[in-house]
């Protein structure tokens, strides 16, 4: 299952979050969109007009996974490295991998990661 897991900051608009996954996803079909939870509602939209879910993953979670990317940012809001990237690899489930480097969208207001794994 191939996953784009999202990071992004308050006010990001789906023109930000569709630029991030292009970025990101080098032409991959992803089966889901991920993000921490209470911020799942935020890609709906996207999510919608692709016809994929949305997983919400825990802080817990995320807290679990490691991460490439370091971001201060990140850190301090989530407690983790990459929000995107720990999103990814919940969500793409066990076994998963990064499959590449996170990507930010060209207003730097979201980021995307893909991770595949065996699913939820």
């Amino acid at each position: 299952m191939i996953v784009a897991g999202f990071g992004f900051r308050r006010g990001a608009g789906e023109a930000s979050l569709r630029d991030a996954l292009q970025r990101a996803s080098a032409g991959r079909k992803v089966a889901a969109l991920a993000t921490v939870a209470d911020k799942a509602g935020a890609l709906h939209g996207l999510a919608a007009g692709m016809g994929v879910a949305v997983i919400g993953v825990s802080e817990a979670e995320m807290a679990e996974m490691v991460t490439v990317t370091r971001s201060a940012a990140s850190l301090r809001a989530r407690g983790v490295g990459s929000v995107a990237e720990a999103a990814a690899l919940a969500g793409a489930g066990r076994g998963a991998a990064l499959l590449g480097a996170r990507a930010l969208s060209g207003d730097r207001m979201a980021s995307c990661a893909i991770a595949e794994g065996d699913g939820r």
